[in-house]
Order: structure tokens, then C-alpha cells, then sequence
């Protein structure tokens, strides 16, 4: 079929007439939220029986990144995991692995996962409960060496080291969290940083690389102080338990 052809069988949108086009793309709407819906994955689908664990109400966002490596990964309740993560135990789909706990990811209860996110593990990452990261965040327990001068870095072997993440913290935009890092419970960390090393609980760190700059400590509050102090006048509070039809559009 040639191009003249190939013109007739198809009109482009702008050869659309108004009404043609909205209908068309009323049409695409319905098809991608019904492959949505229809496609973000619950634990009691086959794809979700493939993890090591996933709980009622989790639930893995359409269209999925590259996931791999189930068997090594457990999910808790009630977590959101956004369209486009990627879940990648170890350095292929084939590799062998010795997992003598058995689990190499683990992500609580309530956990939200933004769009676009990386976990990528072969050795350790703890997600507590309440975990909530931004999209385009990057998790990741190991990294290529490259002691050896005469093999090219991305062919050494990778160092690892077991990564946490605590509960109730929140990761913005843009983070990567590289091999090593233990981050405490309730910790805000700013977009864009760059976090290894140890973290306390309830505070802020920001930077590249990330460093304290805000922390909570008993009896004096917040210091330095907040700048402004935000209410909640409405009493709003999130779901416990999203929807299977509220994966596919992630907010986060």
C-alpha cells in the first residue's frame, strides 16, 4: 500500500471534521482508562501473585516500568504504586541470586510511589509504612566500581550496600537515594537531593549532597523554626486504600 493509499485509508486530526474528532478522541479516552483499569495489577492477579508478597488494596499502576524479580519483593496494604515505576531485583531478569532472607525489596503500608520512580535493588531496600515519594525518584542499594582501570566501569562488578527508608517520611521530586543511605522516621526530603549516609528522625535534609537542614528536637520544637505553620482547618486526610480505577491516573 502506498503513501497516496495509505492517506486514504487514514485521516490525520487536522482532516477531522470537529464532531469526527471529538468522538475520536472520546473514544481514546475511554479505551486507555479501561486499559488502565483493567490493567494496573492487584495481589489477587497473576502478575501480582508473581511478588513475594502484595497486600489487599496495593495495587501497581498501567502502564508499568520494567519489573522484574517479583519473587524478592514484598508490598504491603493499601500501597499505590504510580504508572511507569520500575521494580528490578538484581541485574537481569536470569541472575541467580542468593537471598538468604528471601526478600530484597520491601515496601510497607500506604505507601505511594510516584510516577516515573526507580527502585532498583540487589541487596537491600527497607520502604517503612507511609511512605510517599514524588515522581522520578530513584532508589538504588548498589552501584559499578571501578577500582580496576583496565575494565570499563559499567562492566565491574557492582558494590552494594542496604538501604532504609523510614516510615512516615516523604521524598520530593527528582531524589536519588544511592547505597547506604538509612533515612529515619519522618524525614522530608527536598527535590532534587542526593542522599547517602545516616539521617535522625523528624527532620529535613536538602542538597547534593544531602545534609540537615532543618530538625525537631524535644522541647525546643523545630529549628531552625518553620517559616509558616500550615493547618489543616477541613480535617482533610488521605484514603487508606486506594480503588483499583485510581492506580491508573497517580497523582503523585
Amino acid at each position: 500500500m502506498g503513501p497516496d493509499s495509505y492517506g486514504a485509508v487514514v485521516s490525520l486530526p487536522s482532516q477531522l471534521s470537529r464532531g469526527g474528532r471529538a468522538m475520536a478522541g472520546a473514544a481514546v479516552h475511554r479505551a486507555w482508562r479501561f486499559a488502565a483499569d483493567v490493567g494496573a495489577v492487584g495481589p489477587d492477579d497473576a502478575r501480582g501473585r508473581r511478588f513475594a508478597a502484595m497486600g489487599p488494596g496495593s495495587y501497581i499502576a498501567f502502564p508499568p516500568g520494567p519489573v522484574f524479580g517479583e519473587r524478592f519483593v514484598r508490598i504491603g496494604c493499601a500501597t499505590l504504586i504510580g504508572p511507569y515505576v520500575s521494580l528490578a531485583v538484581g541485574m537481569s531478569p536470569d541472575e541467580p541470586l542468593q537471598v538468604p532472607g528471601g526478600i530484597v525489596v520491601s515496601i510497607g503500608d500506604r505507601c505511594e510511589i510516584g510516577r516515573g520512580s526507580a527502585i532498583v535493588a540487589r541487596c537491600s531496600v527497607e520502604i517503612g509504612d507511609d511512605v510517599t515519594t514524588a515522581p522520578n525518584v530513584y532508589i538504588t542499594d548498589h552501584n559499578h566500581s571501578y577500582q580496576d582501570l583496565d575494565v570499563p566501569i559499567a562492566r565491574q562488578w557492582p558494590d552494594a550496600e542496604p538501604v532504609r527508608i523510614g516510615s512516615g517520611s516523604w521524598l520530593g521530586t527528582g531524589v536519588v537515594v544511592l547505597p547506604g543511605a538509612d533515612i529515619g522516621h519522618h524525614v522530608a526530603v527536598a527535590a532534587g537531593s542526593v542522599v547517602r549516609g545516616a539521617f535522625p528522625d523528624h527532620c529535613v535534609i536538602a542538597g547534593t549532597p544531602a545534609r540537615v537542614v532543618r530538625r525537631h528536637i524535644p522541647g525546643r520544637g523545630w529549628v531552625p523554626p518553620l517559616r509558616r505553620p500550615v493547618e489543616n482547618p477541613m480535617g482533610w486526610a488521605p484514603t487508606s486504600a486506594p480503588a483499583p480505577s485510581s492506580a491508573a491516573p497517580a497523582p503523585i
